[in-house]
């Protein structure tokens, strides 16, 4: 005959049990402070699958595609995006560097009030030796 597990944590599989449902003992005097923390916020209502948190959406707007599935855009290049091969390069893909056009120092020296340990002083005097 089957049985559950006879200890350990739970974990995924027909024996979980959630564990984020009770506070625990409420002895020893800790009665008080149980129901405070247990009227403080609203339960969770997991239905099992992910809640809408986070901003997912409970079920996909688009079906998800399997990894072996056929290819969606057969003609195009593998290497489209990419600024080796056939296709488009990177600049296809629209993306532009918040820091394109100045120099490692010049970022470095804007971090330097906010470091703590010394090592960004010490990237900028080295970025300043390669004149970068």
């Amino acid at each position: 005959m089957a049985r559950g597990p006879l200890a350990g944590a739970s974990g995924p599989g027909k024996y979980s049990k959630r564990t984020d449902m009770s506070l625990g003992s409420t002895s020893y005097g800790e009665g008080v402070e149980t129901a405070a923390l247990n009227t403080a916020a609203p339960k969770a209502t997991t239905r099992g699958i992910a809640d809408n948190v986070g901003g997912r959406p409970k079920e996909s707007l688009t079906p998800v595609t399997p990894l072996f599935a056929p290819s969606q855009r057969p003609d195009e290049p593998i290497t489209t995006g990419v600024d080796i091969g056939e296709g488009a390069g990177s600049s296809s893909l629209m993306m532009q560097s918040q820091f394109a056009g100045r120099k490692l120092s010049d970022i470095l020296a804007e971090m330097i009030p906010f470091d703590n340990t010394g090592d960004i002083a010490i990237l900028y005097q080295d970025a300043l030796s390669r004149g970068n």
